[in-house]
Formats: structure tokens, sequence, C-alpha cells
């Protein structure tokens, strides 16, 4: 790492001063890595969050039985689970019990009168995941034994919204590869106004036999520095903003958006994007200063 951004004695760095809370770009840095790292954790989270509703819901079916007579509704719930235990890719069955079914829809009819209400009979079917292919069949067969039956297939509604997120993601990755264009655009212009700024001094390293490598070190140290300060601030203030989002998202206690968290592996790329964004500060601003310094000479 010090190989990369310059190995330079004390003498050799009091020739560009290094003070990295005066100049303006570390602070640019740091609110473009705060936007960075808010786009990258939006992306991040919303790709956990597909994977687990994926994992959760895609592979699963219910069979609703909807009929006033309780003991019709009753017999054809008894038919339909004995027909699913004889189909083949059916990985579970279990029958949704009477509180679940009042738990499900006290919070919109309230909990008066519910006993004098036909509740369906419900049952959770979950597929392998080649059984799903085949749902046209399996809904058949349930369909041929009970006929009050209603089949919600999981996987059908919930494409819409896995289709959105994934929009939603590449609009966030597509975010990120911006502010990281524009981050390195900062450290181009920077390079080249600290290039003019110090034009007499560069005059004289010529003079004094130091090479354009050795010029560009001092440069592109002191912008790597500026890049880290401002990196991780942006980093600091974006990770907080994180945190809190998902305090007050846990807090709603919806399992639709708790699913919208951060997993350790994506709070380790999230750390790395200010030492990513050092790295290419380091490339933008040596790449800078050699050209530019080719052209004085």
């Amino acid at each position: 790492m010090s190989r990369f951004f310059g190995r330079t004695s004390a003498a050799d760095r009091r020739l560009l001063p290094e003070g990295r809370a005066a100049g303006p770009m570390p602070w640019v840095i740091a609110i473009m890595m705060f936007l960075m790292v808010l786009a990258a954790a939006a992306g991040l989270g919303l790709r956990h969050s597909a994977r687990s509703l994926t994992a959760k819901l895609a592979d699963r079916i219910t069979v609703q039985i909807i009929d006033a007579n309780a003991e019709v509704r009753e017999a054809q719930a008894r038919s339909v689970m004995a027909e699913l235990g004889r189909l083949a890719g059916i990985a579970g069955v279990r029958r949704v019990g009477g509180q679940e079914i009042r738990a499900l829809v006290a919070p919109w009819l309230g909990e008066t009168g519910l006993d004098e209400l036909p509740m369906p009979a419900l049952i959770d079917v979950d597929l392998q995941p080649s059984a799903h292919s085949r749902i046209d069949a399996i809904s058949a067969a349930i369909t041929g034994v009970a006929p009050a039956a209603r089949i919600d297939d999981h996987a059908q509604w919930l494409a819409p919204l896995t289709g959105l997120i994934g929009s939603l993601k590449w609009l966030a990755l597509a975010l990120v590869l911006m502010m990281t264009a524009a981050t390195a655009f900062t450290v181009v212009l920077a390079a080249r106004a600290a290039l003019n700024t110090h034009r007499a001094t560069i005059d004289v390293m010529h003079l004094l036999g130091a090479t354009d490598i050795q010029i560009a070190t001092l440069f592109q140290r002191r912008i790597a520095l500026d890049a880290l300060f401002g990196g991780f601030i942006g980093l600091a203030g974006a990770a907080m903003v994180v945190l809190l989002l998902g305090q007050r998202i846990g807090s709603l206690g919806s399992e639709l958006l708790g699913s919208v968290a951060l997993p350790p592996a994506a709070w380790g790329i999230l750390i790395s994007l200010p030492l990513i964004g050092a790295l290419l500060a380091t490339f933008a601003a040596r790449l800078t200063v050699l050209n530019a310094l080719r052209r004085i000479l």
C-alpha cells in the first residue's frame, strides 16, 4: 500500500502541504462518497430483499376453499390434503388453523362478529423447485377434488414486485457508477489546479533533477490522503443514515419491508468503498499529473 500511494520523505512532503481539511476536495469527495454509499446500500438491500422474497414465497401456493356450508368446506379441505399427499413435487402441506385465519382478517374486519362469518379453509403448499413448471396440472388436480378451491400462485403476484426491485437495483448500480465517474473528474480537476498552484515549485524540482515520476508521487500521495479522509467521512455519514432507516423499518413490523436489510457481506462492500475510491483517486491523479508534466516539458 505504501508503494502504491507513494513513499516520500518528510522533506519531500513539505513541498506540497497536506492540509486535508483545508481544501474543498476532501469535502466534495465526502459528499460523493455519502451519495455513493447510500446508492450502494439501496442496491445491496434490494438484492438481498429479492432473494429473500423469492426463497420464501416463489415456490409456494395457497389453496383457499370458499363455501358457505361448513361441512362441505371441511370435506373439500380434507380431500385437497389427501390429493396433495399423492401428487409428485409437493415439498410440504400445512393446514392453516382457525386462530391464524382470525389473526389475518381481524385488522381488516375487527374482532366483533368474526365467529358468525364463514371463514375459508386455507392450505399452504410448498413446492419443490422443479414442480413450479407443473403448476397448471397441480391446480387441475386440486379443483378436481374441490370445485370451490381457489389457488393463489405466490410467484405470479410476486413477479411484478421482483421486476420492480430488479429495476431499482440496476438504477442504484447506475448511480454508483455515476458517482464514481464524478469523483474521478473531481480528482482530475483538483490535480490540475494543484499543478497550476505549484508550478514554480515543479520548475525548481525539474532544475534540481527530479523526474516526472517523483513529482507525480508527491501529488498522488496528497490526493490519495484527501480521498481517504473525505471517503471515510462520507461513509460515516451514510452508515448513520442506513442504520437509522433500518431501525425505523424494523419498528414497522412488516415482513415485506423487513426483508430490505443489509447482510454482513454487504456491509463489507460498503466499508471497502472509501478504499476503492482512494485507489481510483490515486490512479486518476497520477495519470493527470504525468500527462500534464509531459506537456510542460
